[in-house]
């Protein structure tokens, strides 16, 4: 049987397909896939950037347009990152900044306060990353000038909706109201405001929520110190962290006493009508209550509770009088002496001061004014009571007096008017102020010099209140001098660099109180 031949077009047909047989189907290219890659922008914002601050990258390339036209959103990570994923086109060069729209219209500044050119990317694998990182935040033409950004870091402790206060001694911080300045919500769990002050202001201040019942306190719940910081007239930040606040409990301080330390208790005045108060005591290395030979020279101080004991103190902080001055005697570097704290009481401002000062009526309503009780009490009643339970030398050349702020001032004041009684000063951070500088006047009128050993001092930092300065000090100390002391003999005075005016500092200058008052002899 014949078969007959495939036409030309069955062939080219069957030829076509055994070509084709075994050959996968190509996918259709995606010029997409093939011209753009994925990018990751992570930007590190300032730590005062507000916790929901909008922030966009603006590019003239059609990529960085977003979905609202104006830009690519970034999104809030945590910490100080906010970052968004961006499709770009490869191998292009592309320039773009970063701005804050929200809660106010801001650019990336650097750190002259210069706006940030345009930044460029040019992408060339897929899943790329980009990081950089805004120095501050500021308007188009850039800022310059004074400017305290102060950011505060809560505990996690703190209500979500929590207001979060700044309180210092500058009126753009309340003058200690307890509530100056409002700050902000900020990222990284913390709280930020900008204030602008003058060059060299010294500044003092806590974050409260609101009130001092609420002030911040340590992890612990303790009381914490006065943060300190000197401007320098520029852009600058402080941080701070708190630890707990107020109203959440507290926790007391530690208690450490050291040597033999003994109280009179509620110590009453039968010649005046002060109120009554506590004494401590603190006796030397060696001291025997049985050897009647050996005596003491004494060293009353005020303020007495803040002397030796960090759980009565004021503000949780202690002189560390105790653990000084037993160190010192021990090294031989102090005449072994007994020293006498005597704990002030809700008339502290009344009692430490000379004349009334109408300027201050918050001193108990009265004004001041009630320094001369305060002496007889000392004087007559307190020094005849130590003097019979301890064995002191009575003479006024081996008995001291001292103390810092109002206590500097009446420690002087007393020193020249019952100079009988006290002949070593330690005039500490003195409130020369008081009574438009009574004490330099009434130094002035001294018809004759009392026999004293000064010892005056002020810290540099001390001026943020505007009361004691180191040019209020100077004064007295000039006034002194005119009056016959002799700087190096019996007038020693200080100025501490960087000292403020709390119990840390004066603390850390006691040491050198003690051994220009009491020598070894």
């Amino acid at each position: 049987m014949t078969h007959p031949h495939p036409s030309r077009s069955t062939f080219l047909l069957l030829l076509a397909l055994t070509a084709l047989a075994g050959c996968e189907p190509k996918p259709p290219t995606t010029p997409t896939e093939q011209t753009h890659s994925d990018v990751q922008f992570d930007v590190t914002v300032p730590p005062e950037t507000p916790v929901d601050a909008t922030l966009l990258l603006v590019g003239s390339d059609p990529s960085f347009k977003g979905s609202s036209g104006k830009g690519l959103e970034l999104i809030y990570q945590g910490g100080t990152t906010f970052s968004v994923k961006a499709r770009l086109p490869k191998d292009k060069e592309l320039t773009y900044t970063i701005q804050m729209t929200a809660p106010s219209a801001q650019v990336a500044l650097d750190s002259a306060g210069v706006a940030v050119p345009a930044r460029t990317v040019q992408v060339h694998e897929n899943e790329e990353k980009v990081g950089f990182e805004v120095e501050r935040w500021g308007p188009e033409g850039g800022a310059t000038g004074a400017r305290t950004v102060f950011i505060v870091a809560v505990p996690d402790i703190t209500p979500p909706d929590a207001e979060v206060w700044l309180s210092g001694n500058q009126p753009e911080l309340g003058n200690w109201n307890g509530a100056g300045v409002k700050l902000y919500k900020a990222v990284n769990n913390s709280y930020a405001t900008t204030l602008t002050f003058a060059a060299g202001t010294s500044l003092a201040f806590k974050a409260t929520r609101g009130s001092w019942e609420t002030v911040e306190k340590s992890a612990e719940g303790r009381e914490v110190g006065d943060h300190t910081f000197k401007t320098g007239g520029g852009f600058e930040r402080v941080s701070i962290t708190v630890g707990s606040w107020a109203d959440f409990g507290s926790v007391p301080p530690p208690q450490v006493l050291t040597g033999k330390i003994e109280y009179l208790k509620d110590v009453t005045s039968t010649l005046t009508t002060l109120k009554k108060r506590d004494v401590i005591i603190w006796l030397p290395p060696g001291y025997d209550a049985n050897d009647t030979t050996t005596r003491y020279p004494v060293l009353y101080m005020h303020d007495g509770q803040n002397l030796m004991d960090a759980t009565t103190a004021a503000y949780g902080f202690e002189w560390g009088v105790d653990e000084t001055a037993q160190k010192l005697v021990e090294e031989g570097k102090v005449e072994p002496l007994i020293i006498v704290g005597v704990y002030n009481t809700s008339d502290r401002g009344p009692e430490y001061t000379q004349v009334p000062d109408p300027r201050y009526p918050e001193v108990d309503g009265a004004n001041g004014g009630r320094a001369d009780d305060y002496g007889r009490f000392l004087a007559e009643e307190l020094k005849p009571m130590i003097d019979k339970k301890y064995h002191t030398k009575t003479d006024a050349q081996s008995t001291g007096l001292a103390g810092s702020s109002l206590g500097g001032l009446v420690s002087m004041y007393l020193g020249m008017t019952r100079s009988e009684t006290f002949g070593r000063l330690g005039v500490v951070s003195p409130s020369v102020f008081w009574g438009q500088k009574d004490i330099i006047t009434k130094v002035k009128a001294l018809e004759q010099k009392p026999a004293l050993r000064i010892w005056l001092d002020i810290g540099t930092e001390e001026g943020g209140n505007g009361q004691e300065t180191v040019a209020d000090t100077r004064e007295l100390y000039d006034a002194l001098v005119g009056e016959g002391w002799v700087a190096g003999s019996d007038l020693k005075y200080t100025e501490k660099e960087g000292a403020g005016h709390n119990e840390a500092s004066w603390a850390a200058r006691f040491g050198d109180i003690l051994q220009y008052l009491y020598p070894p002899r």
